[in-house]
């Protein structure tokens, strides 16, 4: 019974208790934490390694350099091998062209015109600069006494005047592809050194193949003279505009109509008309300008130029506009001139 009571009365304690609890409010919804501010720490040094002796460091740097020329090593090895495999290549690659130009049919090699007999013109393939490939023209590439030249810094002296022993002749006259040649009888005769030279022909160039200290001329005369030895003499006579000349005319009133055609007059020709006034003159030893440009010849280039008229240098220009060989080479020879 009296447990009967306590269990009861326990009941009702716990009936008022639960009676007596507030009514439970609604969570509240949860609010925006703020970041948690730390306090700074205070910070730390490091701890400084005490320094090392003189042996290690010496220890440390030797590491070093010997890891820095292993690097450098590898890096040189490297590069040997790029370079052993490039020229390798390259070698591979000349080895493959010359089998391939081995292989290739060969190309017939170029032609080189050669001289037809004794032609020879002043242009081209048959021009100066190729005259000595004919083996009977030799000298005009190999020689050294070559004509023209350009006269300057001669030595003046008192040269023994020209004895010139012209008259009236007969003549004919020949247009022989290269000039107007015009080709004199016997007994006109130049005195020179205890020689006597005969006049055998003379003939025209345009330009003028002398040049006096660089100045060149419009024309000029080879007046060639051959002794009794067989020696050749030429005086050049230097040919300027001015008044007409009167042997010339004569020799152009009686040019052929056709090439390698010869025309004889019955008239003379003086050929001391065309020699000028004064007769100072230079003097050197050279050759023919025409093949076979032989050497030996005496030259007597005289200073003062003749007139010719425009008129009848313009004639010659329609048949031969140029037909000079070009000035060669001095050679160390000595020139002398007339003071």
């Amino acid at each position: 019974m009296r447990n009967l009571i306590a269990l009861f009365a326990c009941s009702l304690v716990m009936s008022l208790a639960s009676a007596n609890d507030p009514v439970p409010a609604p969570a509240p919804a949860p609010k925006a934490v703020a970041p948690s501010i730390k306090p700074a720490l205070p910070s730390i040094k490091p701890a400084i390694a005490p320094p090392l002796s003189a042996a290690a460091q010496a220890a440390k740097e030797a590491e070093a350099e010997a890891e820095l020329s292993a690097k450098i090593a590898t890096r040189l090895a490297a590069m040997r091998a790029n370079q052993v495999a490039r020229a390798a290549a390259a070698a591979k690659a000349r080895k493959v062209a010359e089998q391939r130009r081995k292989e290739a049919p060969v190309a017939a090699a170029p032609v080189v015109p050669a001289y037809q007999g004794n032609h020879w013109s002043y242009e081209g393939d048959t021009g100066p600069a190729n005259w000595g490939r004919n083996p009977a023209w030799s000298q005009c590439a190999t020689g050294t006494r070559q004509s023209p030249i350009d006269l300057r810094d001669g030595m003046k002296v008192d040269l023994e005047q020209i004895v010139f022993d012209y008259k009236p002749s007969a003549f004919n006259v020949t247009d022989n592809g290269h000039t107007i040649q015009v080709n004199v009888s016997a007994g006109n005769y130049i005195s020179l050194q205890n020689r006597t030279f005969e006049l055998v022909q003379f003939h025209f160039h345009r330009p003028s193949e002398e040049r006096i200290n660089g100045r060149g001329f419009e024309m000029v005369v080879h007046m060639v003279h051959r002794d009794a030895d067989g020696k050749l003499a030429v005086v050049a006579v230097l040919l300027e505009r001015g008044k007409a000349q009167s042997m010339i005319q004569t020799v152009w009133n009686n040019i052929p109509l056709e090439k390698n055609d010869t025309v004889a007059p019955s008239i003379v020709l003086d050929p001391a008309e065309v020699l000028p006034v004064r007769r100072d003159y230079f003097t050197y030893m050279g050759s023919l300008t025409t093949p076979p440009c032989s050497e030996g010849v005496l030259w007597l280039v005289m200073k003062e130029p003749v007139q010719a008229s425009p008129a009848q240098m313009a004639l010659f220009a329609r048949l031969y506009p140029l037909n000079a060989r070009p000035i060669q080479a001095n050679s160390g020879r000595i020139v002398k001139e007339s003071n």
